[in-house]
């Protein structure tokens, strides 16, 4: 497992995790912005009124409202990235990473209205009646690239479980259990009865669920973050300030966090971002593809809203209230993990102007670090590490007040044994106080408003919440690529194995099929960006054809 682990982020390396990646997303988003006029700002206005229903025609084909189908697809993208993402994200590159969130979000709007455009215009009617559509459709039927849609679908299928089945139940447990002390395959066995429930019923049924859901976490979330915004209110001016100010300088050394540079804030502000709205990637077309409309144009102008609650409200908020509390770069105590866990030759102190030098060259991996990975022996006494020539870092700071506990309570005495910087003893518990990253950080951050200590259940809360409508909507993701692999006979087997793979998430490690994911989110996300592009000059036609159409009803209203 651990060799196809490594290869699976090896290949990630050349992809998604690549230099290259970003710029490709956000040069796509970029051109067709520019193509096609600045449709998120022109077309702004006039989507919110498509949404209310104000253009519908009757008799229009197709299974759900504008309304039902935009919050089936904000089901999909509003979970633990807007949650979890985004404080990895300013945990990794500073406040400047929210920056590059947003302008992934502003042209990844664009990019949004065309994929869903297309993915409307050549969707098809199932077996059983009911609208299949996505990226892979336009793939076949209008670019002949049949071989560009099968790698597109099956890389939607891996992403189904990758993405929105294991990893969200998986969070959702561990969230559970450590808040409320439930145990995780309870927690997993309860979920997955009302996932059965809610997929079972198609299109429709999912629809009507989250279009109840959507709105009603989203409130509570808002709610709670402005919980934290007015608490620390002082804060938010300097907060957005840094968020700018650093946007093209990368982000300096503050409290226990060491900085970041402009190539790591940009990176991982740009991924972070695709995660949080997957602009691009070609998932949310699927769900938009279901809604009833004449005019393939009306449902795209509706995606374009998407990006903006998902990323520029829904992930702003989260940005402020942990960059307002100041959480962000102060140390806490911990149970270091050791995937976040390494040893440095040398004694280094944060304090220091020329120890955070080095180690900020060392984690931003820039030509000028010079420091090298420890390799020797750690001597503790009642659990307190006594000797020196090492430092330890966790989650990319320098680890305080260190304990080394076995058999889950009992100080370890001994000599422990560290190789290339890890350490070799598999039953040891490391605590102590680092930086924290993902929901644990996010949760710290809740609890400096108003509702103080309180204020942290919001984020298990939300999580339920979030996490749960993100399987209900890639289910419907998972289904229709089935649909177009195998036909309508393979649904129902595709459901009872995400339902299975859904409680079993709950309590197995899911390292592999998140791994699995970042390779399968590339594979969709690179063939939908070449179709789109090669479809250029047809989504400008169709765009303008639209136009011409709806003024001509206008008219014919106006004469009636």
């Amino acid at each position: 497992m651990d060799a196809i682990n490594n290869f699976l982020l090896l290949l990630d390396s050349y992809l998604g995790s690549a230099a290259y990646f970003p710029y490709i997303l956000l040069g796509v988003g970029l051109f067709f912005t520019i193509y096609l006029g600045f449709p998120q700002l022109r077309y702004f206005r006039h989507a919110w009124k498509v949404i209310s229903g104000k253009f519908d025609k009757k008799g229009a084909e197709g299974d759900t409202s504008h309304f039902q189908a935009l919050s089936t697809a904000l089901s999909g993208t509003v979970g633990t990235g807007n949650i979890g993402g985004v404080a990895l994200a300013i945990f990794l590159g500073g406040p400047a990473a929210l920056f590059w969130m947003w302008i992934t979000a502003f042209l990844g709007m664009t990019t949004k209205f065309v994929e869903v455009t297309l993915s409307h215009k050549y969707r098809v009617k199932t077996e059983d009646g009911t609208m299949a559509g996505g990226p892979m459709y336009y793939m076949d039927r209008r670019l002949n690239m049949k071989w560009l849609a099968v790698i597109f679908a099956i890389a939607t299928v891996i992403s189904s479980f990758g993405t929105g089945n294991m990893p969200q139940i998986n969070n959702i447990a561990v969230s559970m259990e450590s808040s409320f002390g439930i145990e995780p395959m309870l927690t997993g066995g309860v979920l997955a009865i009302l996932l059965a429930m809610v997929i079972i019923g198609g299109i429709k049924r999912i629809a009507a669920v989250t279009s109840k859901v959507v709105p009603l976490m989203a409130l509570l979330y808002v709610v709670g973050s402005l919980s934290v915004i007015f608490y620390n209110l002082e804060n938010i001016g300097p907060s957005i300030a840094a968020i700018f100010t650093d946007a093209f300088t990368g982000s300096a050394a503050t409290g226990g966090f060491l900085g970041a540079t402009f190539a790591y804030a940009f990176n991982r502000g740009v991924n972070r971002g695709l995660f949080s709205n997957e602009a691009g990637q070609g998932s949310a077309p699927i769900a938009h593809a279901s809604a009833r409309a004449e005019e393939p144009v009306s449902e795209g102008m509706v995606s374009i809203l998407e990006p903006f609650i998902d990323t520029i409200v829904i992930c702003t908020l989260t940005g402020l209230v942990i960059l307002s509390s100041g959480v962000w770069s102060e140390k806490h105590e911990n149970i270091f993990a050791r995937a976040d866990m390494e040893f440095i030759s040398g004694n280094y102190d944060d304090s220091l102007a020329a120890d955070r030098g080095s180690l900020h060259a060392y984690l931003n991996d820039t030509s000028d670090n010079s420091v090298e990975l420890y390799t020797g022996t750690v001597e503790v006494r009642d659990g307190a590490p006594v000797s020196n020539g090492y430092t330890l870092l966790h989650a990319r700071s320098v680890a305080e007040n260190v304990r080394f506990i076995v058999a889950g309570e009992d100080p370890y005495n001994g000599v422990l044994r560290v190789e290339n910087g890890q350490l070799r003893k598999d039953d040891i518990t490391v605590i102590g106080e680092s930086l924290v990253h993902s929901a644990p950080l996010t949760s710290l951050a809740f609890s400096r408003g108003f509702l103080g200590d309180a204020g942290e259940y919001i984020i298990p809360i939300s999580l339920l919440m979030f996490a749960f409508s993100t399987a209900i909507a890639w289910s419907y993701y998972g289904d229709r690529a089935i649909v177009y692999l195998v036909g309508q006979r393979g649904v129902m087997p595709y459901r009872i194995l995400y339902v299975a793979g859904f409680f079993v998430a709950s309590f197995a490690d899911t390292t592999l099929v998140w791994t699995m994911s970042y390779v399968a989110i590339v594979l969709m996300t690179l063939p939908n960006l070449l179709g789109i592009i090669l479809l250029r000059k047809e989504m400008k036609s169709t765009v303008k054809d639209y136009w011409v159409s709806f003024d001509k009803d206008r008219e014919k209203e106006k004469q009636k």
